[in-house]
């Protein structure tokens, strides 16, 4: 057993797989591998990551809190998704303002360089190229 077990899949909850799907199928540039009904009470959309790791999109059968998304509250702050270089953030700066998606443009810290946006619920997203 390794000391650090690698990241396997990140699921978010969003309040429409029928937004929320095509959203991420234009930003990653892929299909979902798997759309359908899990039978536990939840759709999904799910996709597979250049380095194999899965993405997947939830949508409950019972109604989400009023409350819009917070990465204040306890619980998920961001996902972040790898990105080879700074250059590599620069194209998707501009692939972000040709989609129409806001951004916070790319910073820079010690550890790496990132690039913020936010999917249709408000969910915080980074593209991130580590040092």
């Amino acid at each position: 057993m390794s000391t650090s077990p690698p990241l396997n899949h990140v699921a978010v909850t969003v309040r429409d797989l029928s937004v929320g799907t095509p959203w991420y199928t234009t930003l990653l540039g892929a299909e979902p591998m798997d759309d359908g009904n899990s039978g536990d009470g939840f759709h999904h959309a799910v996709w597979v990551l250049p380095n194999g790791t899965l993405f997947g999109l939830h949508a409950h059968t019972r109604p989400p809190a009023a409350a819009d998304f917070s990465e204040f509250n306890v619980g998920l702050d961001h996902i972040a998704f790898g990105s080879e270089s700074r250059e590599e953030l620069e194209k998707w700066a501009g692939r972000l303002s040709e989609l129409g998606i806001e951004h916070g443009g790319i910073v820079d810290r010690p550890h790496g360089s990132g690039l913020s946006f936010r999917d249709p619920d408000g969910i915080p997203l980074e593209f991130f190229a580590t040092v």
